[in-house]
């Protein structure tokens, strides 16, 4: 049976929408952007800090089922234009081991509050 996540430590849903799902081992966690939680303000001042904003919220829910990076088994970078590919990877890459998850990044017509970039992860219980 699917269980609903939620964390206090991660923006709540803007929209009809889980921050999350459990489902048995598996965990499927909605696309994130840099909304901070403390705030609700959008952290947009570097697309470098935009995305460690949406991996921190990425965090916060991982944390609160009690899991880490190491468990996310695929992930989705939807990014705003793929001129920003480079930046968003190599602050991606820092939260993953030897072993990153499987992945795809698509450039996309527009992405919620006129963010650059969302992630979405799915993870495993091992």
């Amino acid at each position: 049976m699917k269980q609903a996540i939620f964390s206090k430590n991660a923006p709540a849903p803007i929209g009809p929408y889980s921050q999350g799902i459990r489902h048995g081992q598996m965990i499927f966690l909605s696309g994130q952007v840099a909304i901070d939680p403390a705030t609700g303000d959008l952290v947009m001042d570097s697309i470098e800090a935009e995305t460690r904003q949406v991996m921190a919220n990425i965090k916060a829910l991982l944390d609160s089922e009690g899991l880490g990076f190491d468990h996310v088994v695929k992930s989705s970078i939807f990014l705003s234009d793929m001129a920003l590919f480079n930046q968003v990877n190599a602050v991606y890459a820092t939260y993953f081991d030897e072993t990153p998850p499987a992945r795809e990044t698509v450039a996309v017509a527009g992405l919620p509050k006129g963010v650059n970039v969302e992630i979405s992860v799915t993870a495993i219980r091992s």
